[in-house]
Parts: C-alpha cells; sequence; structure tokens
C-alpha cells in the first residue's frame, strides 16, 4: 500500500495537496476519524477549513518560537490595523509569549524555554502499518523528548459527543493528541539509531488573562494504545485516499 513514487519532503510543500497524497500525516488522520468523507475532500484539496481568530493566534506563537515570525506576519497582514497595531482579538499576543519565556520551576530555571528550545520544526517521515507517514517536531530533543506546543483557550474539561450521548472529557482526549504523540513516537523512533520511543510532552499555554503554562507528558500506555488505533485504521484511510 507505500506510495512508491519519488518526493522530496520539504518545510514549504509540507502541507501542500501533493504531500496529502504521498504521506499520511496526524491531522489527515484525526479527520478521517472524525468523517470518512470530509478527510478525503481536505485530502484532495476540495474543501479547506477557514483560519480562525484562535489558530491564527496560536500559529502566531508557533512562529515567534519557531524562528519564523517574519514570514508568518507577512503572510497575514489581515492581524493589524492600518496603524501597524494589532488588532484587539490579538492584543494580548506578547502576554502569552512572555509568559513562555518568564516560566520558571522551583530551581529558577526557564522550565517552558528549555523544553522548547530543541530542534525546530524537524520533519521526519517513516511508515505505520505499511502507510507512510510524515510528522513535522516543534521542538525535537533528540535522544530525550520530543515537544510539540499548544495554545489554548484554557485547560479545562471538554463536551464530546460518544455512543450518542454528549460526555465531558480532559482536552488531552478530546483533542486526541494521544494519537499525535503515538504517531511521532514512531515514526522518530523509526529514524533513530536505537529506534527507542521518546517520551511526548505538551507544552500547553493559555490564552487567559493570566496565561498559565504546563508541560504535560502523555503516559506510555495511552500512546501505545493510540498507536494500536493508529494500525488498525490507517489502512483503510489510505486506501480510500488512493
Amino acid at each position: 500500500m507505500e506510495n512508491k513514487e519519488e518526493f522530496n519532503l520539504t518545510n514549504e510543500n509540507y502541507h501542500s495537496t501533493e504531500a496529502r497524497h504521498h504521506y499520511f500525516g496526524t491531522s489527515m488522520f484525526k479527520e478521517f476519524l472524525k468523517c470518512e468523507k470530509m478527510g478525503l475532500a481536505r485530502v484532495n484539496g476540495e474543501f479547506e477549513e477557514k483560519s480562525s481568530d484562535a489558530l491564527t493566534f496560536g500559529s502566531y506563537v508557533d512562529a515567534y518560537f519557531s524562528n519564523e515570525l517574519d514570514q508568518f506576519l507577512t503572510e497575514h497582514p489581515e492581524m493589524f490595523k492600518k496603524d501597524g497595531t494589532l488588532l484587539a482579538k490579538y492584543s494580548n499576543i506578547q502576554d502569552v509569549i512572555d509568559s513562555i519565556e518568564h516560566t520558571v520551576d522551583e530551581n529558577g530555571e526557564l522550565i517552558m524555554l528549555k523544553y522548547l528550545n530543541g530542534e525546530k520544526q524537524r520533519i521526519m517521515t517513516g511508515e505505520i502499518a505499511g502507510v507512510p507517514f510524515k510528522i513535522k517536531m516543534d521542538s525535537y530533543h533528540p535522544g530525550k523528548v520530543i515537544v510539540d506546543q499548544k495554545v489554548m483557550k484554557d485547560m479545562e474539561p471538554v463536551w464530546i459527543e460518544r455512543d450518542g450521548r454528549n460526555v465531558k472529557v480532559d482536552f488531552i482526549e478530546a483533542y486526541r493528541y494521544d494519537i499525535q504523540g503515538a504517531i511521532y513516537q514512531e515514526i522518530e523512533a523509526q529514524n533513530s539509531k536505537d529506534h527507542k520511543k521518546l517520551p511526548f510532552v505538551l507544552a500547553v499555554t493559555t490564552k487567559e488573562e493570566c496565561p498559565n503554562n504546563e508541560l504535560i507528558r502523555i503516559d506510555q500506555e495511552y500512546l501505545d494504545a493510540a498507536l494500536e488505533e493508529v494500525k488498525a485504521k490507517a489502512p483503510r484511510y489510505w486506501a480510500i485516499i488512493h
């Protein structure tokens, strides 16, 4: 079920329609989980989700810590007023960034920066259940840890629909960050010398008036279970695409 055609994956084409036909990714997999028809439409470029204020906010912070802010700002002039200042809905972005840059642990160490100062936006590829996958890690510390940055409204539990009824679950479960961690772990391990799985940590910051910063390591048992789910479902989704 592999796609054997040569394709050079880069930062520039990582999110392209062509790349989606050569490699499966975390966001694509989660889209298929929710709705196979919509997932296929996204892969084929027939439906693109409109950028939301929340997504733009988070992408700004990601770009700042990935040293890609200049390019991001060039591509998002809609964030600014005519006088060059940020629109009110983005006015506390700097507060969020400052909170990340000044969060310390009990020893006075800049703990968030320590985790976010790994190798930026590292791309890797591999296979899961015969399906080619791509990953792009926000902060990669070879041999130590994989870190993914999240900027969220808050870290409160989230209402989701399950088995025909609404239930409130932890935000990690609601947004299936366990699946993201499982895919990142597996692909990174395939590319490492010792093939050992690294811890997967979320560096979470909230957009509240007083931003909250937390480093959350997802337990391995949940990542292992999520990987089995990916192995079971990815071949079907990949077959639908091709």
